[in-house]
C-alpha cells in the first residue's frame, strides 16, 4: 500500500488577513455574532482566533450537521457552552432542522438590546447578526435557509458598504455574511485529520489512503462496532488499521489484478460513506478534553 504521509497541512490564500480585518471592522455594525461549527468537532471546526476577534460581542453557536453527531455528546457541548455564557443550538442547516428555534433564541440573547432600543424610541430597529465560520462548515446553507435565497437591498444604509452581503430574515432581523475563515497552517496534525474526515479539507490536499487509515484508527478505538456492522466484518480485535482497510476492501470486492486490494478505491469509499453518515453518528471530541 502506498505510504504518502502528510502531517502538516498548509494554506496560503491572501484573503485570510483581509477577512479578519473585515470582521473586526464590521463588528461595530452588528448586535451579535452567529458562529457555525461542525457538531462532530465543535472545537476543531472553529478558527482559533475567533474568540479574541469577537471579544465580548453576544454570540450564538450553531452546531451544524448534528444529525451526523452523537446526540449525547452534542448535548454535552450545548451545556458546556452555556456554562461559558454562550448559547448553542444543534441544527442541520441544509435540511433546516432545528433552525425554527434560531430567531426566538436571537431575541432572547439580545433582550437587553431590544429593551434599550425601545427606551430610545427605536422599537422598529432591526437586530443585526454577523455570520462567521470556516469554509465548508455550512454557513451558506444556513443563510440560504434562513433568507430563502433572497438578498436584502440594504447597501445604502449608513455605514454599510456594497461589499457587505446583508439578508433579511424573519421580522426585524438581518444577517451579515462574511467570507469563510480558516487559519493558514495546522500545527496539530489531529485537527487537520478531523477536518479532512468531515470534508472541511478537500481530499486532494491530504492523501485518501492516509486519511482512511487515520479514520479507522479513531473509529476502532471508540466506535468499533460501526465498522463491523457496516462492512459485515466478524471481528477487528487486535487488527491494525491497514488490515481493517484490507478487510473492508475485500468485503466490497475492490480488487485489482493479482487479487490485490485496491486501497485507493477502498479508502475513497470509506471516507465518502463516513461523510454521508452511512457509518452512523460520530463525535470526535468532548468538552472534558478542553
Amino acid at each position: 500500500m502506498a505510504q504518502r504521509i502528510k502531517d502538516t497541512v498548509q494554506w496560503f490564500p491572501g484573503h485570510m488577513a483581509k477577512t479578519r480585518r473585515e470582521i473586526e471592522q464590521n463588528l461595530k455594525l452588528v448586535d451579535a455574532v452567529t458562529e457555525i461549527r461542525d457538531a462532530r468537532l465543535p472545537e476543531s471546526s472553529k478558527n482559533p482566533d475567533i474568540d479574541s476577534i469577537i471579544a465580548n460581542k453576544p454570540r450564538i453557536i450553531l452546531l451544524n450537521k448534528a444529525d451526523y453527531a452523537d446526540d449525547a455528546a452534542t448535548q454535552k457541548w450545548i451545556d458546556y457552552y452555556k456554562q461559558k455564557g454562550i448559547w448553542a443550538l444543534a441544527v442541520d442547516c441544509k435540511l433546516g432542522k432545528g433552525l425554527n428555534a434560531y430567531l426566538p433564541l436571537v431575541r432572547r440573547v439580545l433582550a437587553d438590546t431590544i429593551e434599550k432600543n425601545n427606551k430610545k424610541g427605536m422599537s422598529g430597529k432591526p437586530l443585526r447578526i454577523m455570520v462567521v465560520g470556516i469554509p465548508n462548515v455550512g454557513k451558506s446553507s444556513f443563510i440560504n435557509r434562513m433568507a430563502k435565497n433572497s438578498k436584502a437591498k440594504v447597501a445604502n444604509m449608513p455605514g454599510v458598504t456594497r461589499a457587505n452581503q446583508w439578508f433579511v430574515i424573519g421580522k426585524g432581523v438581518e444577517l451579515l455574511d462574511t467570507p469563510g475563515v480558516l487559519w493558514p497552517k495546522f500545527e496539530d496534525k489531529e485537527i487537520g485529520d478531523k477536518l479532512a474526515f468531515t470534508g472541511a479539507v478537500k481530499n486532494d490536499v491530504i492523501d485518501s489512503e492516509t486519511m482512511a487509515i487515520r479514520l479507522i484508527d479513531y473509529i476502532k478505538n471508540y466506535y468499533a462496532d460501526r465498522l463491523c456492522q457496516r462492512y459485515k466484518l466478524d471481528s477487528i480485535d487486535g487488527k491494525q488499521s491497514w488490515e481493517i482497510l484490507e478487510m473492508i476492501g475485500k468485503k466490497r470486492g475492490m480488487l485489482i489484478s493479482g487479487g490485490e486490494i485496491d486501497y485507493e478505491r477502498a479508502s475513497v469509499m470509506l471516507l465518502d460513506e463516513f461523510k454521508k453518515g452511512k457509518l452512523g453518528k460520530f463525535t470526535f471530541e468532548m468538552p472534558e478534553d478542553y
